[in-house]
């Protein structure tokens, strides 16, 4: 079971940039898929989520209205298109898989099993 995420790279204040997951070895067609963010020490932040079905979106608070998350025609697919990025967007940027229980799973860490190695975004001033 493998999650890879691409896409990640440097990029001016205000650019934007396009982050893809690809997960192989097993079907997730019935998982939701997440990305986080993660900056040395601090915790994983939740960034957004999408159901399995593709039906239902989840974001959180800080990228609300710049950032889209969507599932490819290939369900073992995510992508996340961020817009009017700014410096405090730098960070590891992690994929991940699982099937949340309740809404409020979506936002949590414990609410997927499956992880990436991560991609790392990097946003100039």
């Amino acid at each position: 079971v493998q999650l890879e995420e691409s896409g990640g790279g440097l990029v001016q204040a205000g650019g934007s940039l396009r982050l893809s997951c690809t997960a192989s070895g097993r079907t997730f067609s019935s998982y939701a898929m997440g990305w986080f963010r993660q900056t040395p020490g601090q915790q994983r932040e939740f960034v957004a989520a999408v159901s399995w079905n593709g039906e239902s979106t989840y974001y959180g608070d800080s990228v609300k209205g710049r950032v889209t998350i969507s599932r490819g025609n290939v369900r073992n697919t995510a992508f996340l298109q961020m817009n009017s990025l700014t410096p405090e967007d730098t960070a590891v940027y992690y994929c991940a898989a699982g099937r949340p229980w309740s809404d409020s799973d979506y936002y949590t860490v414990p609410g997927y099993n499956y992880w990436g190695q991560g991609t790392q975004v990097t946003v100039s001033s």
